[in-house]
């Protein structure tokens, strides 16, 4: 009975270790959430990027929602490997916020943008973000204008449906499938002109 006690025992080990790692992932993810948020509110008084901690190497930039998908994320600054895993983020290769031509976004397909699975023509995508040249918070309407699953190599040569554009890149299929080998893009156009905004609906649920 001894080696059978061992192994249960090893088992049980085993299964706490794994059980701790994931509560630790987990509140270390919802520690990142709420400071990244902070962040953005702080940006939003003063117009200063605000790193969400003090090694961090990305800042928020933006914030990003989809009214009918109820969906809500900050949009951080440059999209490497490692600020991808704490929320979607801006790809260098397009535009900036604010300025002309097409803003490319990127997000993880099993978190931060597996939502934009249920995503359909004509759906609204909101942008807000500070404008430092003229020193206040805007946000912008795009209407989806079409989703493509396309091949890696294919993306940079899909044409934006207009001079300033929306683009919203993830890989494909969703979920935690261990290949993905397409990438999903949203292509979207404005649907009107940047407006001024100080009590838009992100802003007072940024309140944390």
């Amino acid at each position: 009975m001894k080696p059978l006690r061992i192994f249960v025992a090893l088992i049980l080990s085993a299964g706490a270790s794994l059980t701790a790692r994931a509560m630790y992932l987990h509140a270390k993810a919802d520690l990142a959430s709420v400071l990244i948020h902070r962040a953005w509110n702080k940006t939003v008084v003063d117009g200063q990027p605000h790193p969400p901690w003090p090694w961090a190497d990305t800042y928020p930039v933006a914030r990003l929602g989809i009214p009918r998908l109820e969906y809500d994320e900050v949009v951080l600054e440059g999209a490497t490997p490692r600020t991808l895993a704490f929320g979607p983020a801006r790809l260098f290769s397009g535009a900036g916020l604010g300025e002309p031509g097409n803003v490319e976004l990127a997000g993880h397909r099993t978190s931060w943008f597996r939502p934009l699975e249920s995503l359909e023509d004509g759906d609204q995508i909101q942008v807000q973000w500070f404008d430092a040249r003229k020193r206040e918070l805007r946000e912008r309407t795009y209407n989806v204008d079409e989703i493509r699953i396309v091949a890696p190599e294919d993306v940079p040569l899909l044409t934006p449906p207009s001079g300033d554009a929306l683009t919203l890149i993830t890989c494909y299929p969703f979920g935690r499938s261990p290949r993905s080998p397409q990438r999903f893009v949203v292509l979207a156009s404005p649907a009107g002109p940047s407006r001024l905004t100080d009590t838009s609906p992100f802003a007072r649920r940024a309140q944390l």
